[in-house]
């Protein structure tokens, strides 16, 4: 899997754990230091002014974004990986600030429940499907859909077993993993 990493204030304290996590073959990914989302909109009121995307200038979430590049190298010592887009927010004003940072990542993942066909593909926006209560069986219907029309399908799990307020109930998760396994040739991971 790849763990979209920010500091909510314990990063240190888990640290052992993304590096096991690494080195079992998991990905440490970028999702910026602070994690700033655009506030001032419903449902956004947990953004703090100081994490305001709406303050931010394009030199300061580029630099997080480097920053946070260098911590997690600190971490599994890669330099090479992906960035998810704090709460799907891709723009400052009107600006794509993925543009000013696509040097330092391969891919940048967003949130929207599309599946594109692989070669249509914008690597620097790729959509996925936000998990949040879903069984087994319809995560499963999304993978037999995917194969099925030959398109890329991307998940997002925010937690599973109840550590989120966004999440999957653990047996649905496992149910999926276990469909995954069973078809791994049948299906990229």
């Amino acid at each position: 899997g790849t763990f979209y990493i920010s500091d909510f204030g314990n990063l240190q304290a888990q640290i052992p754990k993304w590096k096991m996590a690494a080195r079992v073959g998991h990905e440490l990914a970028n999702h910026t230091v602070y994690h700033p989302c655009e506030g001032g909109r419903p449902g956004r009121e947990f953004v703090k002014p100081e994490t305001d995307l709406r303050a931010y200038s394009v030199s300061r979430i580029t630099g997080e974004m480097k920053t946070m590049n260098t911590l997690l190298a600190a971490i599994d010592g890669k330099t090479e990986r992906t960035f998810a887009f704090p709460c799907s927010d891709t723009k400052i004003g009107d600006t794509a600030y993925i543009n000013y940072a696509k040097g330092d990542f391969v891919a940048a993942r967003a949130v929207r429940s599309e599946m594109p066909e692989v070669e249509d593909t914008d690597l620097y926006n790729l959509p996925s499907y936000m998990v949040n209560g879903e069984t087994g069986e319809q995560l499963i219907a999304l993978v037999k859909k995917a194969v099925a029309d030959n398109r890329l399908l991307v998940f997002l799990f925010h937690g599973v077993g109840g550590e989120h307020g966004l999440d999957v109930s653990l047996p649905a998760h496992r149910q999926l993993l276990q469909y995954l396994k069973q078809y791994e040739n049948d299906v990229w991971v």
